[in-house]
């Protein structure tokens, strides 16, 4: 009969402080998800760019273009480049003021590019929203 009661105390003394520690655990970790959650975010007028995979061999990332977002004019490695959102065009700037437009109309459509030397500035001209995978291959450690 003793052991009755103080299995019975015990459980209800427990029981509230566990259910207490949950409520003030979750408003902690709800912060700890805001502070990352800027990190995602892109500059206005940028692509986002969201890392999915990396090791010494490749990169891979999803990399979103809103209308009229133009990226930095960087040198790129040789990537596959994977439709996950389509029905836009990609317009490339050149150095020289050259440009150059890629269609991606279909989802799932795979183009694969060499690696460029000189950097250029993609910006989507086009209407829609564009995802994409960029898988970018690295060179070799030697």
């Amino acid at each position: 009969l003793v052991m009755k009661r103080l299995t019975s105390l015990l459980v209800t003394l427990l029981v509230p402080a566990f259910m207490l520690a949950g409520v003030v655990a979750s408003p902690a970790m709800a912060q700890d998800k805001a502070k990352a959650a800027p990190a995602a975010k892109a500059e206005k007028g940028k692509p986002t760019q969201k890392l999915l995979f990396e090791n010494d061999k490749v990169r891979v990332t999803e990399v979103t273009y809103k209308p009229g977002d133009e990226s930095d004019r960087v040198a790129r490695p040789a990537r596959v480049v994977r439709t996950l959102k389509g029905g836009t065009t990609l317009m490339r700037t050149n150095p020289d003021g050259k440009t150059q437009n890629t269609e991606y109309k279909t989802i799932g459509e795979v183009k694969y590019f060499d690696a460029d030397a000189p950097a250029f500035k993609l910006k989507n001209v086009g209407k829609s929203d564009l995802v994409i995978m960029v898988v970018n291959l690295k060179e070799p450690k030697k």
